[in-house]
């Protein structure tokens, strides 16, 4: 078998090093360099890539892609496309052979588009750039994929081969806006580009757009994916929120819940809106419904806030703001597991000092909980429990308006 991986290049010299040794498994390994004025070029060439230059005039992802497909060899069996900010995990192409038949056409294998900040995966999703040379073009001006035009098309999954993305934070993204409208005008009934439409036009803050773009992405007659039809009302639900439509926001994400309600997402982010009004019982209904979902989605749907800490750290603090204090550390406990933060530590010391009627003077438990955007603000802070527990309140009251001074809080 005869292995080739392409790839396309502008401006990226600081990965080729990286990016060079992850692809030498390969038999071939070649680049498109679309304008490069940096070192790239040169670099390549120095880890043996084979290089072309060539302008790619106007801008579209596709095309580029196309363009570099066109380097691979004619007697390449496998194609691998991948960008020099990925990297194999090593032995990639032992599994590729031991999964490939005579009749597969593209293969697909695991993707982790993003990392936590331990290094462990954050979203992830299956891709499918491994494919045979004959029959396939790429389409899309940006989140472009692969078209196949012959016949007899079969696939196959690819186990334990994963890519890893390490983007250049400092990229812009600027392109993929015009590009999205582009896709958008050149096919309008493509339900994918829709959806991308509406998530960048959420991305911008242009809400309005944003709401009409998703709308119209859940009306188009292909639109029948449950998991991508709910991501596009968990959207929209956060456009609503963001212009403070806080009812119609509920109603969106409840339609997402009920359109996938496999996928955990819609339940951890409708929590969120329950935690922050305070409604506890609703926090708790609605995340241990989330918790009972333990299959992970492989598509590009799955976001690493609902599979980490943050389920568990609400609603032990639901748990707790009902005087269940023996669900409170249960759950805390589990949040623990998956998160280092000093404060989950201090929450579950707070909550066996509540379980034990003590009081427990710890500005921790009032601060930020960083991971999920909500606060403890102040007095209100102080409101809410005088309602709840047997704490001093002058006590807490200044706790919190000193560390609202500390912290700034508007």
């Amino acid at each position: 078998m005869i292995v080739t991986v392409y790839a396309i290049s502008k401006n990226e010299e600081k990965f080729v090093s990286r990016w060079a040794k992850s692809m030498r498994e390969a038999d071939y390994v070649v680049v498109l360099d679309t304008g490069s004025v940096d070192g790239t070029v040169e670099a390549l060439r120095k880890e043996g890539v084979t290089v072309k230059s060539a302008e790619i005039v106007p801008w579209r992802f596709d095309k580029a892609r196309n363009e570099s497909l066109k380097l691979v060899p004619p007697e390449t069996d496998v194609c691998v496309c991948t960008d020099l900010d990925e990297v194999f995990e090593e032995g990639w192409r032992e599994k590729l052979e031991k999964s490939w038949t005579q009749n597969t056409k593209q293969g697909r294998y695991r993707y982790v588009w993003s990392h936590l900040d331990s290094g462990e995966a954050g979203v992830e999703f299956y891709i499918e750039k491994m494919h045979v040379l004959k029959g396939f073009r790429w389409v899309n001006p940006v989140h472009e994929i692969l078209a196949y035009s012959g016949r007899d098309y079969s696939s196959v999954t690819i186990k334990d081969v994963t890519l890893h993305h390490y983007p250049d934070d400092k990229k812009s993204r600027s392109s993929y806006l015009p590009l999205l409208e582009l896709a958008v005008k050149e096919n309008p009934e493509n339900d994918r580009n829709m959806h991308y439409l509406g998530r960048e036009y959420m991305f911008y803050r242009m809400y309005d757009k944003a709401i009409d773009t998703l709308t119209g992405h859940l009306a188009l007659p292909s639109a029948t994916w449950a998991d991508e039809r709910a991501a596009s009302m968990r959207y929209i639900a956060r456009c609503r929120l963001a212009l403070n439509q806080t009812a119609l926001a509920e109603c969106w994400f409840l339609r997402a819940i009920a359109e996938a309600p496999n996928v955990r997402e819609a339940y951890v982010e409708y929590s969120r809106l329950l935690y922050d009004r305070k409604d506890w019982h609703g926090v708790i209904f609605f995340l241990n419904k989330a918790l009972k979902i333990k299959n992970r989605s492989v598509s590009y749907i799955n976001e690493p806030q609902s599979w980490g800490a943050l389920p568990y750290d609400l609603i032990s603090l639901a748990y707790y703001f009902t005087y269940d204090y023996d669900n409170a550390l249960r759950f805390v406990d589990e949040a623990i597991k998956l998160s280092d933060e000093k404060r989950l530590k201090e929450n579950r010391r707070f909550f066996e000092e509540a379980k034990n009627g003590k009081i427990y003077n710890n500005v921790l438990f009032f601060s930020t909980l960083k991971m999920i955007g909500l606060f403890f603000r102040g007095l209100s802070a102080s409101k809410r429990l005088k309602k709840t527990s047997k704490i001093n309140y002058d006590m807490i009251s200044a706790v919190c308006i000193d560390f609202n001074r500390q912290q700034n809080f508007a």
